[in-house]
C-alpha cells in the first residue's frame, strides 16, 4: 500500500503516534507500505511554524528519513489536477495533497472531514 500524510498525521506520527486511529498506525508503522510527506506538508509547516503557530522538529528532513518516508514533490500535473477536484475545501494545502493523492493513485491518510468530502480513497488518521 502506498501512503500520502496529511499534515496533522505526519506530526502526529512524530510527535505522539497514539493520536492516529489504529487503522492509520498499523499502516504507517508497516515496512511494506511506501509513505510519502508532500512538499506541500512540509511548506504548511514551515509557514505556520514561522508564524509562531505550531511547534515542529526543525529538521522535517532528518524526521522523514528516520521514520523512512519519502518526498513526494509538487509537479504541475498535481497543481493542474486541483482544477479537476469540487470546491468542497478552501484549505489550498488541503486541496493539493488530495489532487497528488488522486493523481499518483495513492491513500491519503488524514481526518479531515472536509478533505474526506472528496472521496479519494484514505485512511481515517
Amino acid at each position: 500500500m502506498t501512503l500520502l500524510l496529511d499534515t496533522h498525521a505526519f506530526l502526529w506520527w512524530l510527535d505522539d503516534p497514539a493520536l492516529l486511529s489504529d487503522a492509520a498506525r498499523e499502516a504507517i508503522g508497516d515496512g511494506r507500505n511506501t509513505v510519502y510527506v508532500s512538499a506541500a506538508v512540509v511548506w504548511e509547516i514551515v509557514i505556520k511554524k514561522a508564524l509562531g503557530k505550531l511547534d515542529a522538529p526543525d529538521d522535517l528532513g532528518a524526521a522523514m528519513a528516520a521514520n523512512r518516508f519519502l518526498p513526494l514533490p509538487i509537479t504541475v500535473s498535481h497543481a493542474l489536477a486541483v482544477a479537476a477536484l469540487p470546491n468542497v475545501h478552501r484549505d489550498p494545502f488541503d486541496r493539493l495533497l488530495v489532487a497528488q493523492a488522486v493523481h499518483e493513485g495513492i491513500k491519503l491518510v488524514s481526518r479531515d472531514p472536509n478533505v474526506l468530502l472528496y472521496g479519494a480513497p484514505h485512511i481515517v488518521a
